[in-house]
């Protein structure tokens, strides 16, 4: 799973480098991002390469959410290709996790 990242203040954005996070990466992603999400962390998912995700995918983004959620952290998204965002609305994930259309407005939001 290729992924970059970046702490700015307290805020660490997480790039995904891939194009699918689907039942074959999603496992890979979970492990990865687990390692990643302290206690109150506040992180943002730049999914600007992303191109494709499926419920697999959306269950790995909901788990990082849950876990940081109880401990008094945050998730949210930016950088949604159209049809990737379309998925989300699909399954109405966006009311559930924060969607920002750039790194700086989902920053400002944190």
């Amino acid at each position: 799973m290729n992924l970059a990242s970046e702490t700015i203040g307290d805020v660490e954005v997480i790039e995904v480098l891939e194009k699918n996070l689907d039942a074959d990466t999603a496992q890979l992603f979970k492990t990865e991002m687990t390692a990643r999400l302290t206690e109150g962390g506040k992180i943002i998912f730049d999914l600007g390469m992303l191109e494709f995700i499926d419920s697999s995918g959306l269950g790995a983004m909901l788990s990082c959410l849950r876990k940081l959620n109880a401990t008094g952290g945050d998730l949210k998204l930016c950088s949604l290709s159209a049809s990737v965002r379309s998925m989300f609305e699909l399954v109405r994930m966006h009311r559930v996790i924060e969607i920002y259309e750039t790194r700086e407005e989902a920053i400002a939001s944190l």
